[in-house]
């Protein structure tokens, strides 16, 4: 079992906490600002991405793409991908270890995570032990439901090449599977607001286009500050020939005023 990094620092830590915290999510003024009903839906829905911040600053943003999912159907299956921010453990890395938060326990599927061991991607729970950028997704969907499985994947190692290969590796595994894939990233890191929107307004035009590899040169070449380019690569590959819609854009200075501020960004891709 993998216990919980970051609850009580990121987000609430007990139960009764979160589940408010996820609700004030949902309504916030970042948000969609009213609190989903899950439902069957037409389960259009094959990825997406979602910041990974405190839940105070990026929950209403993310809370967007997890209001998408209610309404199109909660997959039995999700596939997260984060980078990985503590250097620990091997480049890419899964983990066959549960999940633990204050909601509950997220069961790893077993079978579609050794569908996606590789030569590339190791098992590794020491990767996944202090990293919160796939924890922090959780709350989020077993607020949604109890009834799923899932597959972190951490990457510290976010070559454009390394990034398709997993994408593809991922494509082939879920293919016959009801799964959605999902990118944990924030965009630029401690910049003015002005160049935060302006350098992710770049990387969220490849994104939307459903372009890898015009991603991985708008991060290159702007020098965009995106902590999770990697897994986002990795995810629009999975969902090649799927259609991406921007669902929200924002940074934490319009949480909070501050010189410096971070981009988040909720991204939905469909069939």
């Amino acid at each position: 079992m993998r216990r919980p990094a970051v609850a009580g620092q990121f987000y609430a830590g007990d139960r009764p906490g979160l589940m408010r915290e996820v609700e004030e999510c949902f309504k916030s003024p970042l948000g969609p600002q009213k609190v989903p009903s899950p439902g069957r839906g037409p389960r259009r829905i094959l990825g997406g991405v979602a910041p990974h911040a405190g839940f105070m600053f990026s929950g209403g943003v993310a809370s967007h793409l997890y209001a998408e999912v209610a309404s199109d159907g909660v997959p039995k299956i999700f596939v997260i991908l984060g980078p990985n921010h503590t250097g620990r453990g091997s480049s890419i890395a899964l983990s066959m270890e549960d999940f633990e938060t204050p909601l509950g326990v997220a069961k790893v599927d077993q079978e579609l995570a050794e569908a996606l061991r590789t030569d590339l991607v190791d098992v590794d729970n020491q990767a996944h032990h202090s990293e919160h950028s796939i924890e922090v997704q959780l709350p989020f969907i077993q607020y949604l439901s109890q009834d799923f499985t899932f597959v972190p994947i951490c990457m510290a190692f976010q070559d454009y090449d390394a990034a398709v290969s997993v994408g593809e590796t991922i494509r082939d595994a879920i293919k016959d599977r009801d799964a959605v894939v999902i990118a944990s990233t924030d965009f630029s890191h401690y910049v003015s607001a002005a160049t935060a929107k302006a350098k992710d307004a770049v990387a969220l035009k490849a994104v939307e286009e459903m372009d890898p590899k015009g991603l991985y040169r708008a991060v290159m070449d702007e020098n965009i500050s995106m902590c999770g380019y990697g897994p986002v690569m990795a995810m629009l590959t999975a969902c090649r020939g799927g259609k991406a819609r921007i669902l929200k854009y924002a940074t934490s200075g319009d949480v909070r005023p501050m010189k410096d501020v971070v981009g988040y960004a909720s991204v939905v891709v469909e069939k």
